[in-house]
């Protein structure tokens, strides 16, 4: 946190003050209220003195499905994800909702901002999850905004003319490998890597916030 004689973070005056947060979920199934939550990550992002975005820590938990959660065979076969596997080392939403969600508080602390909010591929998807299971878990402090989002699936529409997460990655310029998809960590990293670098773009053309004069 900033004192009387230390600037405010960079960050906290972008994005109304809000920290973004990229996050990707590897579930049971497509409904949030009845299938299991398996996987979770998310990757902080912060931003130098030029406004240049990046991201920096990545925190990743393996779930147990809740009692009485639905486990769709397809969405396992697709995500390669055996839930009973031991060497998971899965714990309870609860327990791993809270490992996730304290550096994420830290971080909101740290840059000057008032809470979270969710940047994701598909945003909703993975919001619903997150939200549902925090409810289910009755954590009292979600430092996420309760409704908005940053979708990467919209704005990489926008800026490369492509939704699909792999195909908007090579359009950009960044590798991406099929076989190390649908794991929730490198999901999450390349998104926030698309999210970075359409924002950073941005502000190279003239956007918020503009960049130094000698930059133009």
């Amino acid at each position: 946190m900033t004192d009387e004689t230390t600037a405010p973070h960079p960050l906290s005056a972008r994005f109304r003050g809000f920290l973004p947060v990229v996050v990707d979920v590897e579930t049971g199934g497509f409904n949030a209220r009845t299938d299991a939550l398996l996987e979770v990550a998310a990757v902080i992002l912060t931003m130098d003195a030029d406004g240049v975005l990046r991201r920096t820590e990545t925190h990743v938990q393996q779930i147990d499905p809740f009692e009485g959660a639905n486990l769709e065979q397809s969405a396992l076969d697709f995500t390669g994800i055996d839930p009973w596997n031991p060497e998971r080392e899965a714990v309870p939403e609860r327990e791993g909702l809270s490992e996730i969600f304290t550096p994420i508080r830290q971080a909101v602390k740290a840059h000057d901002c008032k809470r979270a909010i969710l940047v994701g591929h598909n945003a909703t998807f993975d919001h619903n999850f997150l939200f549902a299971a925090a409810f289910r878990a009755d954590i009292k402090r979600n430092p996420f905004h309760p409704f908005s989002t940053f979708d990467t699936a919209t704005l990489a529409g926008l800026a490369y003319g492509h939704t699909v997460l792999a195909q908007a990655c090579k359009l950009a310029g960044i590798p991406f490998d099929n076989k190390e998809a649908h794991s929730a960590a490198y999901d999450a990293e390349k998104t926030a890597d698309l999210f970075c670098g359409i924002v950073n773009r941005w502000r190279e053309l003239g956007g918020f916030p503009p960049p130094p004069p000698e930059a133009v």
